[in-house]
């Protein structure tokens, strides 16, 4: 943990761009101790802030033994993300965290894993993917499945390209709708599902994305008999303090600063979908 409340300097060591409003940042610590001991998990988040502008929350997608670097992708949106995409080598920022809890690997680890994931929000996964390609002989099948609303929004075609010639390991591609020479399935990620062949009793499923896919998603999973323990989804809300004192983040009775952004289908499946929530 580099702090909760006051932001650590960190430098932009290498500026990826993405897409057109899509760059993938990677960071060190400049302070010499807290970078050689920041550690995280693959799901936790970092607060970035940037001087006189504001602060926002962003997923890690590194693999936690990147040499103590770490990276976020960010897309520009919004008043602190623009300028956060427009930074370059060399450009400083604060970071604050990391923050949450991450994804079960642990539990999944001798286990089939299934990855979904929906629109572009598929970040909080990518450290997921990252950390079981580097320890494939200690998962089972590994199934990733990314849906998009347009074939144009599809980042990191050349890192599923790679995943897919991974042993044991199926990779499934969908857009509502398909621009030229799109070489993958058209619809929604549901329907890919009919091709990932799982086994209920021996898979762990993560998934991320827009709240109705992930409803339709854990509707299907739960109809081919997976139990809810089993089944993992990151939630997004509104994030300020990453400490559980604003509230903003508040699903009915959790913080999901605190107590996720990822739980079980246990936990939260109940909630999914709930106006005013």
């Amino acid at each position: 943990m580099i702090g909760t409340r006051v932001p650590a300097e960190a430098e932009v060591v290498e500026r990826v761009q993405e897409s057109p409003d899509i760059v993938t940042l990677r960071l060190r610590l400049c302070d010499p101790a807290l970078h050689q001991g920041f550690e995280f998990a693959p799901g936790q988040f970092n607060m970035l802030y940037l001087y006189g502008v504001g602060e926002v929350p962003i997923s890690i997608v590194s693999d936690p033994t990147d040499s103590h670097l770490f990276d976020h992708t960010i897309r520009a949106v919004g008043r602190v993300t623009r300028p956060l995409s427009a930074l370059h080598a060399g450009a400083r920022l604060g970071v604050r965290g990391p923050f949450g809890r991450g994804w079960p690997l642990e539990a999944a680890r001798g286990r089939d894993v299934l990855i979904a994931t929906g629109g572009i929000g598929c970040a909080p996964v990518v450290s997921v993917i990252h950390y079981v390609m580097r320890r494939r002989e200690q998962f089972g099948r590994v199934v990733i499945m990314q849906g998009v609303k347009h074939s144009s929004d599809m980042i990191w075609r050349s890192q599923y390209e790679a995943w897919a010639r991974e042993p044991d390991t199926q990779v499934l591609l969908a857009a509502d709708e398909a621009g030229p020479a799109w070489p993958w399935s058209v619809g929604q990620i549901t329907a890919l599902l009919g091709e990932a062949h799982l086994v209920a009793e021996r898979t762990t499923a993560m998934m991320c994305g827009p709240e109705g896919m992930m409803i339709a998603v854990l509707k299907e999973l739960r109809g081919r008999g997976m139990a809810d323990e089993d089944i993992w989804l990151t939630m997004e809300r509104s994030m300020k303090c990453a400490i559980g004192e604003c509230g903003h983040c508040q699903l009915g009775p959790h913080f999901l600063c605190r107590q996720g952004p990822v739980f079980d289908a246990a936990e939260i499946g109940h909630l999914l979908g709930v106006r005013g929530l």
